[in-house]
Formats: structure tokens, C-alpha cells, sequence
């Protein structure tokens, strides 16, 4: 099957954590780190590509952090393993000329079938629906409050 990476098991953990926890001021990448223990240096790298995706928003400085980039029940799961996907695939070769003719022929394309179905799956879940199975589920984690539009003062 295919795999579910450190790097994609991160995204979906930062994302979810975002999303469970924002409230009046955005959510902090040491907050992140902190409760969902991923290490930093895999959290910085995620969270930049989640923002550039317009999945996240980041704000800078010492109220900074990271809120959603649209509503929660407006994310899949689809989107964000995307992302990484993209990430991961800028950082390791793909050499084409490993493996066999039975292989690019037969083994790829069902793997790629699998993966595109599993993709397609993904993309019927929302973080809202994992947000209220965290819930359900009686962890740890707070509700967060509805974001309000911020008003424009001219």
C-alpha cells in the first residue's frame, strides 16, 4: 500500500492541531511542536508549504502563528498529503530507468491506480470531520472557537 510518511503524518497532525486549537490569536509552531511532539525542523519545512498552499495562513511576530487558510470543512485530507507529496517528491529522484519492463508496465500502473483511488478517498474527508473524531474521541485537544471575519478600518 502506499506509504504514510513522517513528513505527511506531520502535515495532517500541524493542520489538525491548527484547526483544533485556534481561537482568538493564531496557533504557534512551538505550540504545535510541543503538543503533537513532531520535531522543528520538519514542522518549519511543512508549515511553509501548508501556507503557500492556502491551507494554512501564517502570521509573522510575536503574536505570529498559523491559522487555517479557509474553513476547516473547506480542507481534505486529499489537499494536504498533496502537499507533501509535492515536498517529497522535489527531494528524492525519481530514476526511471530502475526496474524492469514488468515493472513499468504492470506493477506502476496498479500502484498508481491504488494510489489515485486511495487519493480520491482522501479527498471526501475533511478536517472538520477529523477536528470532531479527535472530539469524539475525548482528546486532548480545545474547541476551537469560529473564526470572524477581520474587519477593515478606514
Amino acid at each position: 500500500m502506499p506509504r504514510l510518511s513522517k513528513k505527511t503524518m506531520f502535515a495532517i497532525e500541524a493542520v489538525l492541531d491548527v484547526a483544533c486549537h485556534v481561537g482568538e490569536h493564531p496557533v504557534r509552531s512551538g505550540d504545535i511542536t510541543e503538543r503533537q511532539r513532531i520535531p522543528k525542523r520538519y514542522l518549519e519545512q511543512v508549515l511553509q508549504h501548508l501556507v503557500r498552499a492556502g491551507i494554512l495562513a501564517g502570521k509573522r511576530g510575536p503574536r505570529g502563528g498559523y491559522r487555517l487558510g479557509r474553513d476547516k470543512s473547506h480542507i481534505t485530507l486529499g489537499e494536504v498529503v498533496r502537499v507533501v507529496r509535492r515536498l517529497e517528491a522535489e527531494t528524492e529522484p525519481n530514476d526511471l530507468s530502475v526496474g524492469s519492463p514488468l515493472a513499468h508496465e504492470v506493477v506502476w500502473p496498479m500502484w498508481e491506480k491504488l494510489r489515485d483511488d486511495m487519493m480520491m478517498h482522501l479527498d471526501t474527508i475533511t478536517i472538520d470531520e477529523l477536528c470532531q473524531r479527535a472530539h469524539a474521541k475525548g482528546l486532548n485537544v480545545a474547541r476551537a472557537k469560529p473564526q470572524l471575519p477581520s474587519r477593515v478600518v478606514v
